[in-house]
């Protein structure tokens, strides 16, 4: 079964403050998603490099969590 490269890696940013790191594979959605949260209505999301496999994406989520102390 071949890898797709549809998800995206991002920062949700409120001002120059990262609030949120993820991945997703609709950047806009994903963002209108995260400004319905309280006090994030003006905050935008950052692409982080290029699109990528699912897989891939999600082991430079938990990285970056465990980098920010917020890994489980």
């Amino acid at each position: 079964m071949p890898t797709y490269r549809d998800t995206y890696k991002y920062h949700f940013k409120k001002g120059n403050k990262i609030v949120h790191t993820g991945v997703t594979n609709d950047l806009e959605r994903r963002e209108a998603e995260h400004r319905q949260e309280p006090g994030l209505s003006r905050g935008h999301i950052k692409q982080v490099g290029y699109r990528t496999t699912r897989e891939a994406a999600l082991a430079w989520e938990r990285e970056q969590l465990k980098r920010r102390g917020l890994a489980t």
